[in-house]
């Protein structure tokens, strides 16, 4: 009898080992199996070996790839998280990847992965964050991104996109927006107040629009401003002083004219102002430099010609390239004459103008009658 049993556990040992490389059916990890196998075969270069341990059916134990029960289903597994961030991984992203069809987190940055997003993350109807940042992914905005109804956090910066950002973009219901540091041209739209982020950061684009004064409609949430060597031509509107929850706004290395609105006297939380390399001037309002929390004040290179004696307590600041006087490092007087003799304008838009002409010339009288006496 104990042999019998002896020889019925070999037998079985076999299919007991079959059955640790397949699982009893789970169609979700199934699918997952397809789409990461289609992924590593799209990656050309893979330095660290993260991919090493992509075989067989288990994409549970996968490096950077995370299951969780699933949200109709607490008994089943599926993979809900990819985060292989820093991976200096080399390729490109296939259309499989829709098959992760309850992942909510995707988080890829830091890799050298081209082309551009699939048309088949539409699929991914429970994406809450996705960041595919510091790649080198090119094309059109990806507008896949606006067909995602979870979607809260997107980061695209430091890549290659180029071309317009569509306007629908600030109408998502979206907490965290970077899509800095590619090659979009485009202007910031009305509808920017529509955006329900915190921390929006356009910098390094082409931006040569203006700065719409519907941004103060964003003063329930945004925390952070961050539009700094965009090529924006405009005035800073007064609007911006409502914008009273922001901690952080940095508008440097831009075209900005006109004066430092004194509305930013009422953005009681603003603990950083960087408004440095732009064409300003003016005086600098009191109210700006005694604000409560601010610890960095930046204004250097451009052309005040007042500044109150607060501004120099901050415990940061840096006022140099004005025509401020009796401070140091400030600009030739001559310069600030010749840009000072030719004041800059803004039309309602908050755009740069032409100055208005000059008022003609009444023309002259008529000679008075003459009167002849015969």
């Amino acid at each position: 009898m104990k042999s019998r049993c002896f020889v019925f556990f070999l037998f079985l040992l076999p299919l007991l080992s079959f059955s640790e490389y397949f699982p009893p059916s789970n169609p979700r990890l199934e699918k997952a199996y397809v789409a990461l196998q289609a992924w590593k075969h799209a990656i050309t270069s893979d330095p660290k070996n993260i991919t090493a341990n992509w075989c067989g059916p288990h994409v549970c134990n996968y490096t950077g790839v995370y299951c969780a029960p699933a949200p109709d289903n607490p008994h089943e597994l599926t993979v809900a998280g990819v985060d292989i961030n820093r991976g200096d991984l080399e390729g490109t992203l296939p259309e499989e990847l829709g098959l992760l069809s309850d992942l909510s987190l995707f988080h890829l940055n830091s890799n050298r992965f081209r082309g551009g997003l699939p048309s088949s993350f539409k699929c991914l109807k429970l994406l809450f964050e996705l960041d595919v940042s510091n790649n080198q992914l090119e094309g059109g905005f990806p507008t896949v991104v606006l067909e995602l109804p979870a979607l809260k956090y997107l980061d695209i910066r430091f890549n290659q996109f180029c071309g317009d950002v569509p306007p629908c973009v600030f109408d998502l219901k979206l907490d965290a927006l970077f899509i800095n540091n590619n090659q979009f041209t485009f202007s910031i739209p009305d509808n920017i107040g529509n955006s329900t982020v915190s921390v929006l950061v356009l910098a390094n684009n082409q931006i040569p629009g203006c700065f719409p004064k519907s941004i103060a409609n964003m003063r329930e949430t945004l925390r952070e401003l961050i539009i700094l060597n965009a090529g924006l031509r405009a005035c800073i509107p007064p609007e911006i002083g409502r914008l009273t929850k922001l901690r952080v706004l940095d508008v440097s290395y831009n075209h900005l004219v006109g004066p430092l609105p004194a509305t930013i006297g009422d953005m009681k939380e603003l603990e950083q102002l960087d408004v440095a390399h732009n064409k300003l001037s003016g005086e600098i309002p009191c109210v700006v430099c005694d604000l409560p929390k601010l610890k960095n004040f930046t204004y250097s290179y451009n052309f005040f010609c007042e500044e109150p004696p607060q501004c120099l307590k901050i415990r940061s600041h840096d006022d140099r390239k004005n025509c401020l006087p009796f401070r140091p490092d400030q600009r030739p007087p001559e310069q600030c004459m010749a840009f000072l003799s030719k004041p800059r304008y803004c039309d309602s838009n908050g755009c740069i103008a032409k100055p208005p002409p000059p008022p003609s010339s009444p023309p002259p009288s008529p000679p008075p009658p003459v009167h002849y006496h015969y």
